[in-house]
């Protein structure tokens, strides 16, 4: 049912001009009060599901935001689109380039002394990664990631997936060698020996929240883009070869 809505508002969507012109329409006052005539229907029909935002596409549905997730409807609100809305045209992934637009992060802008900061070769390139110690996909990623020169590496520890992960967490912070008692833990299965120290876990929690990161790994690139879970190892190359130094 749901590839079947999706083809018909897609065909429906293709059928419709569209131009920069065309896109503002009326008055940004009218196209205001139509967004929160959507939004007032949507909410009608599904109670208070917490809408962050309301915005008319190219396509001629509506965008919903509701925390990092995106539906889009009719403007009466009669069908909604619960998945991933692809541009017939270029087969682009509407909804996931717009979700990485929404959840973009200013690198510059992260707090950078909470994380474990390892640097490669020259260290031009920056990433940070939200880490959990027992994501299994956490350390695929950090297998794709050996043999990557000329990167600095900061590491956010983002205990979320049991209270084990705080413990290793703790663990890993109060580690003489941060970065090593990752490393070793994450490719190598060695475990952090327990320690006690003042270690951040409240603040990178809160931090990841306020972040909506609410999976691992997730990934930040120096140049502000975002990606969630593990990328293969070409396409990360091909990401950090595409990033200018900084």
């Amino acid at each position: 049912m749901k590839r079947l809505l999706m083809s018909l508002l897609l065909t429906a969507a293709a059928a419709l001009p569209w131009s920069p012109a065309a896109a503002q329409g009326a008055s940004a006052k009218d196209a205001t009060a139509a967004e929160e005539a959507v939004k007032q229907r949507f909410l009608q029909r599904f109670g208070q599901v917490g809408i962050e935002g309301v915005a008319r596409t190219p396509y001629g549905l509506y965008e919903i935001r509701i925390g990092s997730e995106l539906v889009y409807t009719d403007e009466k609100v009669s069908f909604v689109l619960d998945g991933n809305l692809i541009d017939a045209a270029t087969k682009k992934n509407v909804t996931r380039e717009r979700k990485e637009q929404l959840l973009a992060v200013k690198f510059n802008d992260l707090p950078l002394n909470l994380a474990i900061k390892q640097v490669r070769g020259n260290g031009s390139r920056r990433i940070a990664l939200f880490e959990d110690p027992n994501c299994g996909y956490c350390k695929q990623l950090r297998r794709s990631m050996q043999g990557i020169d000329n990167v600095t590496i900061y590491t956010f520890l983002y205990p979320i997936l049991s209270p084990d992960s705080t413990t290793k967490s703790q663990a890993v912070w109060c580690s003489a060698d941060r970065g090593k008692a990752w490393d070793d833990w994450m490719l190598n299965g060695k475990a952090p020996k327990a320690a006690a120290c003042d270690a951040p876990i409240k603040d990178l929690l809160a931090l990841g929240r306020k972040l909506r990161v609410d999976g691992t790994p997730t990934i930040i690139f120096g140049d502000d883009t975002r990606v969630g879970g593990a990328i293969p190892a070409d396409r990360l190359r091909q990401k950090l070869d595409s990033m200018k130094a900084g």
